[in-house]
């Protein structure tokens, strides 16, 4: 089964947040959410570690020809920001679930979404 993450669930899950393990999968992530993780400012290196090891466990999907017309779409039809839209994008071009707590995607017609359990503070 292939999944994508949305940049919320790899900081859940890269936080410790998650109720669970993710399940076995084929995981991918949007080039924006690697972008996104990347060029937080106040990251130390441990964390720019982790998210480097991360990032090398699952597979990083570019801004292609497909990718760009989903995304596209995504935003004029759903009012999606861009961010967000090419985040979704994946998903939609793999056949995949994307995996975030983002409501506004997990309403997203046509989006395989799921949200995910995180630990009571």
């Amino acid at each position: 089964m292939k999944k994508v993450l949305d940049t919320n669930a790899i900081l859940y899950l890269l936080g410790g947040k998650l109720t669970k393990p993710l399940p076995p999968a084929q995981y991918f992530i949007s080039v924006i959410s690697e972008m996104e993780l990347l060029s937080y400012p106040s990251l130390d290196e441990a964390a720019l570690t982790q998210i480097r090891s991360f990032l090398s466990e699952v597979r990083v999907v570019e801004l292609n020809e497909q990718v760009r017309e989903i995304a596209i779409d995504l935003r004029r039809k759903h009012k999606l920001k861009l961010p967000d839209a090419i985040v979704a994008a994946p998903a939609l071009s793999l056949q995949a679930q994307l995996l975030t707590n983002d409501v506004k995607l997990l309403r997203v017609p046509g989006l395989t979404g799921s949200p995910l359990e995180l630990k009571k503070k």
